[in-house]
C-alpha cells in the first residue's frame, strides 16, 4: 500500500511525541549508550524505558546491539541529531525570554 509522504511524516512525528523518547534521542545524539546508562539518566521505570526504546526502534530511529553482555543503543542516522538541533533552534527563536527554556542538562537552553 502506498502511503502519502505527509502521512508518513505525521507518523514519524508521532514517534517523537513523548518527552522520554526525545530525551533518549538527545542522550544518544552524544554517542552510543548502554541501556543501564540510559536508565540512570532518565527517571522512569525500566518497563517504560523498554517500551519507549521499542517505539524508537520500530520507527527506525535507534538500533541496538550486544557488547560483552550489555545492550548498547545508538542513533540510526546522523539526521536524527540534526533534527533535534533544528527543533532547539526553532524553540529558541520562538522564545523571547531564553530563561523560559532549560536544556536537558538543567542549564539555560542557549548555553554552549
Amino acid at each position: 500500500m502506498v502511503v502519502p509522504l505527509y502521512r508518513a511524516k505525521a507518523d514519524f512525528f508521532r514517534a517523537l511525541g513523548h518527552p522520554a523518547r526525545i530525551r533518549l534521542l538527545e542522550l544518544l545524539a552524544d554517542g552510543d549508550k548502554p541501556v543501564h546508562q540510559l536508565r540512570e539518566a532518565i527517571d522512569i521505570e525500566a518497563s517504560s524505558l523498554s517500551h519507549q526504546l521499542a517505539v524508537l526502534r520500530q520507527h527506525g530511529l535507534v538500533e541496538q546491539r550486544r557488547e560483552a553482555g550489555a545492550v548498547i543503543y545508538s542513533l540510526t542516522l546522523p539526521a536524527v541529531r540534526d533534527l533535534l538541533l533544528a527543533a532547539r533552534e526553532i524553540l529558541q527563536s520562538r522564545t523571547v525570554d531564553q530563561s523560559e527554556l532549560v536544556d536537558e542538562f538543567g542549564g539555560p537552553a542557549d548555553a554552549p
